[in-house]
């Protein structure tokens, strides 16, 4: 009997801990996206998601960890197109891993949200303070993980160190090849950017697949 009770109770509790998690996240979230950047207090924060500062800090130990919290969520969706455009190509076939993870790449919008986290970052325009951009490293790891996993359960035969090499050089590569757009275009998303960032892609693409002695000198 005393334990019919206290499940109940149990599950109310752990309710309760989920929608309070839930709405920081939230909060934290709109806070963001209104301001640009990710200067807010915890008390803006608790007060947004109608909590008490101790909530907060007994769901998370900092700010940074609500911060990089959202950034996971926000490149899930990353990782949720990148696996939904990867072909079906033959798992046998040799280079067939890398042209499959190329092609989803190409295929996935990675500039809108990646540029969205950077500018989150930026604080009243200048770049990123060394803990914040931590942060962004920190997340993008995590992306190249997570992509790592599905490559490897796609193609089970494969050395695990290979598929995380490809997946980090890969994803790496993006955020480098993100820095050169932002140098080459002002950082503006474009019809006429975009086509500045396909052509970089490929670039850093090719590298990948062919070899650094491959590349040619940089086109004017």
């Amino acid at each position: 009997m005393n334990d019919q009770h206290r499940q109940p109770s149990r599950d109310r509790r752990a309710a309760l801990k989920s929608r309070h998690r839930r709405a920081i996240v939230e909060a934290a979230a709109a806070l963001m996206t209104e301001s640009g950047g990710t200067g807010f207090t915890v008390d803006q924060l608790a007060e947004r998601a109608d909590v008490s500062r101790r909530t907060v800090f007994n769901h998370f130990r900092s700010l940074d960890d609500i911060v990089l919290e959202v950034f996971g969520q926000m490149l899930e969706a990353i990782v949720d197109s990148i696996e939904a455009n990867l072909t079906a190509a033959d798992a046998d076939r040799p280079g067939s891993m890398f042209d499959e993870f190329a092609a989803a790449i190409r295929s996935t919008d990675l500039l809108t949200p990646i540029t969205r986290l950077k500018q989150f970052l930026k604080q009243e325009g200048h770049e990123p303070a060394p803990s914040r951009a931590a942060l962004f490293e920190r997340a993008m790891n995590d992306v190249s993980a997570r992509l790592a996993a599905i490559m490897t359960r796609r193609h089970p035969r494969v050395d695990p160190l290979v598929v995380d090499l490809m997946c980090g050089a890969l994803i790496s590569g993006g955020a480098v090849t993100v820095q050169r757009w932002e140098q080459t275009t002002g950082g503006v998303v474009t019809a006429s950017s975009r086509r500045v960032w396909s052509e970089l892609l490929d670039r850093m693409i090719a590298v990948n697949r062919d070899g650094y002695g491959s590349v040619g000198p940089a086109s004017s």
